[in-house]
């Protein structure tokens, strides 16, 4: 594994951890247990990717390679859309889950661009192959986090008399 992309896993594992700990805080602040627990769910799906990412660095540095199929089946999954409850997110909170969200959309929209970035610079087809994988686990958490402030968007316009349009 080449130098620039063990600097750049271990780049990923701080993206992580700053987004388990952005999400906990989103959690500790929520206003409903139904949020609590959706973002709470976030934090530790993002401390799973940290955990395997740090397991990945230490591969490729001791010199070993790991094949996509053994991060496929590490237990790291890309979760689906189920996995949140998004449904009991209070309406009465939407302005504050709204930013939230927003902040979110900010933080997976920044891992992609990241990962992209990496994945145009790799040396090897392996490399591509496991930015494309990363790129995949941050573009489900962003059309959750889309979708979600779509809909809290809408919803709020609403309330405000801003619709229909």
């Amino acid at each position: 594994m080449y130098k620039e992309e063990l600097s750049i896993i271990a780049q990923a594992v701080l993206n992580e951890m700053e987004g388990y700990e952005f999400y906990k805080m989103a959690g500790k602040q929520a206003d409903t247990q139904g949020t609590k627990d959706a973002f709470m769910a976030l934090a530790n799906e993002e401390l799973k990717h940290s955990e395997y990412l740090k397991k990945l660095w230490t591969a490729l540095s001791d010199g070993g390679e790991v094949k996509i199929e053994e991060i496929l089946l590490s237990g790291i999954v890309i979760p689906s859309p189920e996995i949140y409850k998004w449904d009991k997110v209070d309406k009465l909170y939407s302005t504050k889950e709204m930013s939230i969200f927003g902040i979110g959309m900010q933080m997976e929209k920044s891992s992609i661009d990241f990962y992209e970035n990496a994945k145009k610079n790799a040396k090897s087809q392996y490399s591509k192959d496991l930015f494309d994988l990363l790129i995949k686990w941050e573009k489900v958490h962003l059309d959750q986090f889309s979708n979600q402030y779509n809909i809290l968007k809408e919803e709020w316009w609403a309330e405000q008399g801003f619709a229909p349009f």
